[in-house]
């Protein structure tokens, strides 16, 4: 049986292809009633367009792509959801992409989404090159930051303020009593874990420390709960624990606190911890962990929002880089109160 194509679906409707066309690709174009005619037709003979050729007809498709830098990051995984929701409402798939970090794998899967003919990219870039992303912009791609801030007029973002969430963990430490914080970090060439960083010393002068005694860094190389748990067996082997910990994830905290349970370490008792990010885990732990929650679900759907507004709207869109703040999430791993002398 051959596939139903638009002139069956005209010749059913009673209207021309070309009329059949308009409603699959410019509905706003044609009358309300006949657009009504034409898609109940659709739906009768069960007509499913061909994707591609429609794209290559009018110069992108019904997608839109997607670049994150770690996908098995839960983090990233509520962002994608927001992503998909929205994309759907709005009559979008997604092609996602994961980048692991990697700018050589960032940029391939850049150009795939390209030669995809996609309608618009988000992305939270694996680095700060702007070459890449310029590239994209360069080819008429719109392109929206997403967990990263943008540093020109003519770019859309949506962010979080990790310099704000890294000062109020590391003031909450404070406020419990704790005068020697540890900073478990991932790689520097991470903007996100160094803004954290910032915020920690913030924090710190704020309370009138000194931040070379009260505050140190330990950095690993991955933010995962492996590279956690090895963080713990560092700071086991110090012979000094700390007062606190704050890491730049919750996955770096639950490791480590793994890592300290094991060794009868006791959390928040020996040693207090704090997370980043709120996963569903971080409630759900031996301990239950505190946090510093982002509004991870609304990041992916309004950064959609966002792009496809650009890409329907070119003449009216107006350019937002959007700035969320964080909010702290207290839980038993920073229950105690430390006695300071």
């Amino acid at each position: 049986m051959n596939p139903i194509g638009i002139k069956e679906v005209a010749a059913h409707a009673g209207v021309s292809p070309g009329t059949v066309s308009n409603v699959l690709n410019r509905p706003e174009k044609v009358a309300a009633a006949t657009r009504e005619r034409v898609q109940r037709s659709v739906r009768e003979l069960g007509f499913v367009r061909h994707g591609s050729a429609s794209s290559l007809r009018a110069g992108h498709s019904r997608t839109i792509g997607l670049s994150v830098i770690d996908i098995g990051n839960p983090f990233f995984t509520d962002v994608v959801t927001g992503v998909e929701d929205m994309a759907s409402e709005l009559g979008y798939a997604v092609i996602l992409g994961n980048s692991a970090g990697n700018p050589a794998k960032e940029e391939r899967n850049l150009l795939v989404l390209s030669e995809q003919r996609v309608r618009g990219v988000l992305i939270t870039p694996s680095g700060e090159d702007p070459v890449p992303l310029d590239r994209i912009r360069e080819r008429g791609i719109n392109l929206v930051l997403v967990d990263h801030p943008a540093h020109r007029p003519d770019q859309c973002s949506v962010a979080v303020n990790d310099v704000a969430g890294g000062r109020l963990a590391v003031a909450h430490l404070l406020e419990r009593g704790a005068r020697r914080v540890v900073y478990v970090s991932g790689p520097s060439s991470i903007r996100q874990c160094q803004e954290r960083l910032e915020g920690a010393r913030q924090a710190v002068l704020q309370a009138r420390l000194d931040p070379a005694i009260a505050l140190a860094e330990l950095t690993v190389t991955s933010m995962n709960a492996a590279c956690g748990q090895e963080a713990a067996e560092t700071l086991l082997s110090s012979g000094a624990l700390p007062d606190a910990v704050f890491c730049a994830n919750d996955l770096l905290a639950l490791g480590l606190l793994r890592g300290l349970l094991q060794a009868g370490v006791r959390v928040p008792g020996d040693v207090m911890l704090i997370g980043y990010d709120d996963i569903d885990f971080a409630a759900a732990s031996a301990v239950s962990l505190s946090s510093i929650t982002q509004p991870t679900y609304r990041l992916g759907r309004i950064a959609t929002q966002l792009l496809l507004d650009e890409c329907d709207n070119p003449e009216g869109h107006t350019h937002q880089q959007i700035m969320f703040q964080p909010t702290l999430v207290v839980r038993e791993s920073t229950a105690a109160q430390i006695a300071t002398s």
